[in-house]
């Protein structure tokens, strides 16, 4: 599920792109890589779609935060070249699953597991567009469809609140990574005081579908949106709007 539409951070636009119609991308120049993610589905239990959402959410936070995307020069992590990278292009993710033999093989690979309530993700340093790791590549990306065996509820207290596009029918793994893509742009609206805070407190979010009735408020505000290219399975528009970062963050005592 790949999706091109979140800019890197040293972009004129931070937090929004404009549908991209047929106007030339100066991100397009930069060597294009995507950030794989792989979740790990069992035909016999599959883990819950929003489960998995939230799952994908906080492996995106967790790589961005870890020391080993980090740093410059000789205090450079060893993934930080592919981390800068992959921001200052287009920020592309893609979701693949496994099971069985190919969740292992794919987990000896140098990444992070993410775990939720029952999903498990596995988030991989950034690749080249067409450098794939063969034990990645070969996964399929279709076969991602889940379901809630029963609606999820009120989002948790005390969180960050992804809200999803309830007029758009998207598959499980695109979704992950428009949430991944939400939690990204929540990244880089807060300080470091703030990330800090985040991290500490185990990067407490919800991924729901808002209702259609406030999806217009939601879009219409200075909430971070995310907005898609439309390359895959939808055409070009708002995909998730991101509650709580400009409001009180309840993971940190620092201000509000």
């Amino acid at each position: 599920m790949i999706s091109h539409d979140t800019p890197g951070p040293s972009s004129a636009a931070p937090r929004d792109t404009p549908d991209p119609g047929n106007a030339p991308d100066p991100r397009d120049d930069a060597p294009q890589y995507v950030l794989p993610l792989v979740v790990h589905i069992e035909k016999a239990d599959p883990p819950a779609r929003t489960d998995a959402l939230e799952t994908a959410a906080r492996a995106v936070l967790v790589i961005l935060s870890d020391e080993r995307s980090q740093g410059a020069g000789e205090d450079a992590g060893e993934w930080a070249r592919a981390m800068r990278d992959w921001q200052d292009a287009r920020i592309r993710k893609v979701v693949r699953r496994a099971r069985g033999a190919e969740w292992r093989k794919a987990s000896a690979l140098p990444g992070i597991t993410v775990t939720g309530k029952n999903a498990e993700v596995r988030v991989f340093p950034p690749v080249p567009l067409d450098g794939w790791p063969k034990e990645l590549a070969k996964l399929q990306v279709s076969g991602t469809d889940l379901d809630d065996p029963r609606e999820p509820g009120e989002p948790e207290p005390g969180g960050l609140v992804l809200w999803m596009n309830p007029h758009l029918d998207m598959s499980a793994g695109k979704s992950m990574a428009q949430a991944g893509h939400g939690a990204q742009l929540a990244w880089w609206d807060l300080d470091e005081v703030d990330r800090a805070a985040w991290r500490d407190a185990g990067f407490p979010l919800s991924v729901r579908t808002a209702p259609a009735a406030r999806w217009r408020e939601l879009t219409g505000s200075d909430l971070p949106v995310v907005h898609d290219a439309g390359f895959t399975e939808i055409a070009p528009g708002m995909t998730v709007a991101v509650e709580g970062t400009r409001r009180t963050r309840p993971w940190s005592g620092q201000r509000t």
